[in-house]
């Protein structure tokens, strides 16, 4: 960050332009190695981070109940229904990625994060769901070959549209 004031140096017109001119205090802050106060730590938790990680605890906690108490087979009615509604969501999120992507908008990392997500549940639910034998077979092969390689490509996509530096307006 550039400091305009008190210098008699001649500065470009993009320096100028990218220059933050800082208070007397922030200054001198920044003089004797002290953080300005807009970069120091925030507390540790506030309440949405609290909440968010107490939902975490509670479904951890749920998981053990359903463990323990869930029968080992069941019969689903909309079974089909769950599976192609999974995999059009997938394939709503492939689509939305690549648009943007194409586009080069940023926000693409939104759909690319959650199209990560639905293929992890997918590679998960897959095998396990599957009957043995063949089926599992093919459900694993799936997960292992499709999803899970399809779920980082995505996630790589999300993690380089969050990193790459969006262009400020003139």
């Amino acid at each position: 960050m550039i400091d305009l004031r008190g210098t008699t140096k001649k500065y470009s017109v993009i320096e100028r332009s990218t220059a933050k001119v800082l208070p007397d205090s922030t200054r001198d802050r920044a003089a004797a190695g002290k953080q300005p106060a807009q970069h120091r730590r925030r507390s540790p938790c506030r309440w949405p981070e609290s909440a968010l990680i107490a939902c975490g605890v509670a479904v951890l906690a749920w998981a053990f109940v359903l463990c323990t108490t869930l029968p080992s087979t069941a019969t689903a009615v909309h079974w089909s229904a769950a599976w192609a509604g999974l995999d059009a969501m997938e394939a709503l999120g492939f689509i939305a990625t690549g648009v943007l992507a194409a586009r080069g908008d940023p926000r693409r990392a939104l759909p690319a994060a959650a199209t990560s997500m639905l293929l992890l549940v997918d590679s998960w639910f897959d095998p396990m769901t599957a009957g043995p034998g063949s089926d599992f077979a093919v459900a694993l092969a799936m997960a292992c070959f499709a999803e899970l390689p399809l779920a980082v490509v995505c996630a790589l996509v999300a993690w380089r549209a969050l990193r790459v530096p969006t262009p400020q307006p003139a």
